[in-house]
C-alpha cells in the first residue's frame, strides 16, 4: 500500500468516526471489531460495485475485515434463499432481494433493524433512518412493522429512445401510450440500421408494465389472493402485443438480451427504444461511452386501456438470522448507507440512491439531467405513483419468484413463435398452479 493511499484511507476513516461515533475506539485502542470476519454478499450491480472499492475505509475504521461476494443476479438469489431458509451463518449481511423479500423476512430469516437503529450507542440519530425513501422502506418492512432492510437502490422502470432524432425526422411525438409506441416503431423500425426495440429478458419485470396496463394482473388480489390470474382475456393481450414488439421491431437475439447488453445497444445506437431501471438508463449520459448522448429521451412506461402502471424494484442490506457477528454486520450496514457513504456514491455517479437527500441534491440531479430529461424526477413520479395504486404487491409476496419464471418461459415462447400467446399463457397458468401448490400456498 502506498503512503499516499494510506493517508487517504486515514483521512477517510476518521472523518466516519466523527460522523458514526458508535465506531470510536475502546479506551485500550484497540478498533471495536478487530479481529472479526464479515462475509458479506449481494448480487453484482453498480452500488456494490462502489462498495467493493470503498471496503478499505470500512476496515480501517472498525478493524474488521470483509469477504465481499458479487456473483450474478440469479446466481446469488438462488444461494441466498438456500442459506437463509436453513438460517446457517455463512452470511452476515446479504441483500434482501425485491422479489424474494415477503418470503425472507416473514419466515423469520432475517433479523429485525430497529433495536439498532433506536440504539445511540450504536446508531447516532443523524444517520436518520427517515431520510430513506417511505416507498423504498415498505417492501423492506414485515407485516409486524418492523424494519429488516436498509435500501440502497429504489428504482423505477422508464421508457427511453436512445435515437430519439429519428422519431422527430418522422414527424411524430415521444409514444406516450401503448398505441403511440406502435405508430412510432412502425414509423422508425431499421432507420439507418437502428433496431425498434429491445428490453430486458426477465420479463416478469419488464413486461408486467403493460400486463397492468391492459387491465391483466398476475394474481388475482396481492397478498390476500394469490391465485393466478395469467391466462385471462387481458393478459392474453397485453402479451401477444409485448411480444410482438420483441419479434416485430427487436435485433438478432433479442430474446435472450441481459440488461448490460441492452445498455450497450442503446449507448451504441443499436437499438432505439427500450424500457429500462433509471440505474441502467443513467449510464447512457455517459459522454466517454455513450454515442448517443445527444438524442436520447426518457419517459414514463406507457400506458394502456387500463392506465399507467411503471414497475419499481428496491434492494435493501439484511442480517441473516443464523450471523454470529449481527452487532458489527449492523455496523457495515450502517456505514454503507451512511448518508457520507451514499454521498460519495452519487459523486461517482451512482444512479438509483434511496436517500431522499441524495435524490434532491444539487449534484445528483446535474447528474440526472442527460440531453434535457430529468431522470431523477421521472423516477420519483414513478415510484409515487405505484405507491398510490398499489400495483406492485404482486412483486413482493413470497412466491412471486415462481409466477416470474414462469412468465419468462412464456414471452420468450411466444416472442419466438414457438407458442401462441394464450397457448403460453395457459401452460404459464397451469405450471404456476402447480409451482404455487407445491410450495404450500393454498388456493
Amino acid at each position: 500500500m502506498t503512503q499516499r493511499r494510506q493517508l487517504l484511507q486515514a483521512a477517510s476513516a476518521l472523518g466516519a468516526t466523527a460522523l458514526l461515533p458508535g465506531f470510536a475506539q475502546a479506551q485500550s485502542g484497540a478498533k471495536k471489531f478487530q479481529g472479526v470476519t464479515l462475509n458479506v454478499s449481494t448480487f453484482s450491480a453498480a452500488y456494490p460495485k462502489l462498495l467493493q472499492q470503498y471496503l478499505p475505509e470500512f476496515e480501517a475504521l472498525t478493524g474488521a475485515k470483509v469477504n465481499f461476494d458479487a456473483p450474478s443476479f440469479p446466481v446469488y438469489n438462488q444461494r441466498a434463499d438456500l442459506e437463509l431458509s436453513t438460517k446457517g451463518s455463512a452470511y452476515d449481511v446479504v441483500n434482501v432481494t425485491f422479489i424474494y423479500s415477503s418470503r425472507w423476512i416473514n419466515s423469520g430469516w432475517l433479523t429485525p433493524l430497529d433495536d439498532f437503529i433506536r440504539n445511540p450507542n450504536l446508531t447516532p440519530a443523524d444517520w436518520d433512518v427517515n431520510d430513506f425513501l417511505p416507498g423504498a422502506r415498505a417492501p423492506e418492512t414485515g407485516k409486524d412493522g418492523k424494519l429488516y432492510g436498509i435500501p440502497w437502490t429504489a428504482e423505477a422502470l422508464l421508457s427511453a429512445s436512445s435515437r430519439f432524432d429519428l422519431v422527430q425526422q418522422a414527424g411524430l411525438a415521444y409514444p406516450d401510450t401503448t398505441d403511440d409506441l406502435v405508430k412510432v416503431l412502425r414509423a422508425v423500425n431499421k432507420k439507418e440500421r437502428v433496431a425498434g426495440f429491445v428490453s430486458d429478458s426477465h420479463y416478469g419485470w419488464t413486461f408486467v408494465p403493460y400486463l397492468h396496463a391492459f387491465g391483466g394482473d398476475v394474481f388475482r388480489k396481492a397478498p390476500d389472493d394469490l391465485y393466478p390470474t395469467l391466462d385471462t382475456p387481458e393478459a392474453i393481450a397485453a402479451a401477444e402485443y409485448y411480444a410482438s414488439l420483441l419479434r416485430e421491431f427487436g435485433p438478432d437475439g433479442a430474446i435472450t438480451y441481459t440488461p448490460d447488453q441492452v445498455t450497450q445497444a442503446l449507448k451504441l445506437g443499436r437499438v432505439n427504444f427500450t424500457d429500462a431501471g433509471q440505474l441502467h438508463l443513467a449510464q447512457l449520459g455517459d459522454a466517454a461511452t455513450s454515442k448517443t448522448i445527444k438524442t436520447l429521451k426518457f419517459g414514463q412506461v406507457p400506458k394502456g386501456p387500463a392506465g399507467r402502471f411503471p414497475g419499481t424494484a428496491v434492494h435493501g442490506l439484511g442480517i441473516p438470522t443464523g450471523s454470529k457477528n449481527k452487532e458489527a454486520a449492523w455496523a457495515f450496514i450502517q456505514w454503507a448507507l451512511s448518508k457520507q457513504t451514499t454521498r460519495k456514491a452519487v459523486l461517482a455517479g451512482y444512479g438509483s440512491p434511496a436517500r431522499r437527500s441524495d435524490i434532491d441534491s444539487r449534484e445528483f440531479r446535474a447528474k440526472q439531467v442527460i440531453n434535457g430529461n430529468d431522470l431523477a424526477q421521472l423516477a420519483l413520479d414513478s415510484i409515487e405513483l405505484a405507491s398510490k395504486t398499489g400495483h406492485m404487491k404482486y412483486r413482493t409476496v413470497s412466491v412471486y419468484p415462481q409466477v416470474d419464471q414462469q412468465l419468462n418461459k412464456a414471452i420468450a415462447l411466444i416472442a419466438s413463435g414457438q407458442a401462441s400467446a394464450k397457448q403460453a399463457l395457459q401452460q404459464a397458468q397451469a405450471q404456476s398452479i402447480t409451482e404455487l401448490k407445491r410450495a404450500g400456498q393454498n388456493l
